[in-house]
């Protein structure tokens, strides 16, 4: 084994060196310039006012799902309403597109206590449906 050793250094050195005109340097990166975005949260027990607007070419139904009627949203239009705090954790809003086309959902946080649903066209059938606001305050886009 001991004159086996030498042998087994030379051979490694031979293959570094070798080789190392050919490693590339790893550019190191800060996360910001790959990573998503942070995901949208709120203070749970918060009280929130919720802003869907509808940025489609077609009659949008809103529906919140604790017993209300479907709401009707024109192209174009916004609504605003609150919810949240102790008594009213969470919400689901449901939305879905008149004549059945997908929906593409975009959420924003523009400010502290404000949630902003953007409704548009497109994405995969049966596209975005759901907004939920979880009981931790976290909100998720089904």
């Amino acid at each position: 084994m001991s004159k086996l050793l030498p042998t087994l250094v030379l051979v490694a050195a031979s293959l570094l060196l070798g080789n190392a005109g050919q490693i590339n340097p790893v550019a190191a990166g800060t996360c910001a310039d790959k990573c998503p975005p942070p995901p949208i949260q709120f203070i749970p027990g918060q009280r929130i006012t919720f802003e869907v607007v509808n940025l489609t070419s077609s009659l949008v139904q809103m529906q919140r799902v604790l017993g209300t009627d479907p709401i009707p949203l024109n192209p174009g239009q916004a609504v605003s309403f609150a919810r949240g705090g102790s008594t009213d954790p969470n919400l689901s809003v449901l939305l879905w597109d008149a004549t059945g086309l997908p929906l593409r959902v975009n959420i924003g946080k523009p400010n502290a206590r404000t949630l902003r649903i953007e409704v548009r066209p497109g994405g995969r059938p049966p596209g975005d449906r759901t907004v939920y606001l979880k009981d931790d305050g976290r909100v998720a886009v089904f």
